[in-house]
């Protein structure tokens, strides 16, 4: 009997310790990652994106779609921060050639300022993640925790950015697939859609609603017609001028992008289209009306694309530099 309550306690050990192996090479994200390592990081870096926002207020816009973009390829590993001497980089791609250089200036200045007080401790990743967030507030919007603890990617490729970015033409349905990939929900694509109330659009991206939408009416019927000639004006045909995205608070964190939509005045297809489609409307109803909910689901929705694909543990690197590898190992 004796022997079998040690086998039965070897056993128990051994599992146990599976058990932890397990969890290890499944780590998790948590907010207080740098605790010990570098206590003061978040301040650090809400420091610099305030500065940085005091030069230029492309600052919070641009760094806010920095983050998305940076997520939905390769995960959140900062792998959109490569400089490639080949043009052959992530940031390299069509889709991305529009992203503002200050949101990459704003991270830039930002891990410079956080290396000079924890060297070789804090990745880009985390940086862009914190940063993001930090614009949000700046902008009026819902302070939140952010998760940290990812690691930056080895790998930055522009032939990996085709069919994994949302472009303005999509449906609910290819939205929602998209995002489906990455384990955001539909209230996930309709919150974080809601970021379109900063920051700008080039004419280029919805001219069609404008000039040529269909045989019947060139001008997409569903646009407010005092809005599709303020458009108009902005964006004469073939000139691919910058518009606001949204036309009521452009430089303010807040609900009235749903609003818009209620108006007839989503400028992007893709914005449109959680209006007229049933299965979105009421979400976009919803969040018109009560600005906490969209908050709230802003806020979850971040939290979620803050997770997607990211490394950790021993898994990719810290980055000195977060416009390049830290040796020639990474793959550009």
């Amino acid at each position: 009997m004796e022997v079998w309550r040690g086998l039965l306690v070897l056993l128990g050990l051994y599992l146990m310790m599976i058990g932890m192996q397990g969890r290890r090479s499944e780590a998790r994200l948590v907010e207080n990652f740098y605790r010990s390592s570098c206590p003061n990081v978040q301040a650090i870096v809400k420091q610099a994106v305030s500065t940085k926002l005091s030069q230029t207020p492309i600052t919070i816009p641009g760094t806010l779609r920095l983050f998305f973009h940076d997520c939905f390829i390769e995960g959140c590993d900062a792998s959109i921060m490569i400089h490639s001497p080949n043009g052959d980089a992530e940031k390299d791609y069509s889709d991305n050639l529009s992203l503002a250089g200050d949101g990459f200036d704003t991270v830039v200045k930002a891990k410079q300022a956080v290396e000079a007080q924890c060297p070789g401790v804090v990745s880009c990743a985390d940086i862009l993640a914190l940063a993001a967030r930090d614009v949000v507030v700046l902008a009026g919007g819902p302070a939140f925790n952010v998760e940290l603890g990812r690691r930056d990617g080895l790998v930055s490729k522009a032939s990996r950015v085709p069919g994994n970015l949302p472009e303005p033409f999509f449906n609910l349905k290819q939205l929602n697939t998209m995002f489906a990939k990455h384990n955001l929900s539909q209230t996930d694509v309709i919150a974080l859609s809601g970021a379109h109330t900063l920051g700008l659009s080039h004419c280029s991206r919805f001219a069609n609603r404008l000039y040529s939408f269909s045989n019947a009416s060139a001008v997409d019927p569903s646009l407010d017609p005092g809005y599709a000639k303020q458009l108009m004006s902005g964006c004469p045909r073939d000139v691919d001028n910058l518009v606001h995205l949204d036309p009521q608070t452009p430089d303010t964190f807040d609900n009235a992008y749903y609003q818009n939509l209620l108006a007839g005045k989503g400028l992007l297809t893709s914005d449109e289209v959680l209006f007229s489609d049933s299965a979105s409307k009421p979400t976009v109803i919803d969040f018109a009306k009560n600005p906490g909910n969209f908050n709230g689901a802003f806020i979850a929705a971040m939290r979620k694309l803050g997770r997607v694909g990211v490394k950790t543990g021993n898994q990719g690197e810290i980055r000195k530099d977060c416009a390049a590898f830290n040796n020639d190992h990474g793959d550009s």
